[in-house]
């Protein structure tokens, strides 16, 4: 005799197939994002100078050394910060050159009138540069 599926079969081998088409594509497109950082310095300065001051956490986002499962979390937390003090006109210089950066002095304007500054790293990984929120190290 030839076993005819039920229903309730049916619908569970649905349930299964769906979950399982659901966690492959998934897992694809985890692995098929593209690693944070650019190719040159010049573009890392130009695009962090722009996130800051367009304010724009997923760029930023793009651009961090820090870990891919919070980089935007991050991101929308710093950029959250520098809008709530009204930061504007920020500028990026990077040290010892421009050419082979080991870190960068992010200054601007604050609402308030007053201004701001601080050291972060540069850093290259899988020859893409990253910014890294950490003080420079002598």
């Amino acid at each position: 005799m030839i076993d005819i599926p039920t229903r309730r079969t049916a619908t569970v081998a649905v349930a299964i197939a769906g979950a399982i088409v659901w966690v492959s594509v998934i897992t694809v497109l985890i692995a098929h994002q593209p690693d944070p950082g650019v190719p040159s310095p010049g573009q890392l300065r130009e695009g962090l100078t722009a996130a800051l001051n367009d304010h724009d956490a997923e760029a930023l986002s793009e651009l961090i050394d820090y870990p891919p499962a919070s980089a935007g979390d991050f991101a929308k937390s710093y950029i959250d910060a520098l809008t709530e003090r009204g930061a504007h006109d920020v500028t990026v210089k990077f040290a010892p050159d421009d050419l082979t950066p080991t870190s960068a002095t992010v200054s601007g304007k604050l609402g308030d009138g007053g201004s701001f500054g601080y050291q972060v790293t540069i850093a290259v990984k899988d020859k893409l540069w990253l910014v890294s929120f950490t003080p420079p190290l002598p």
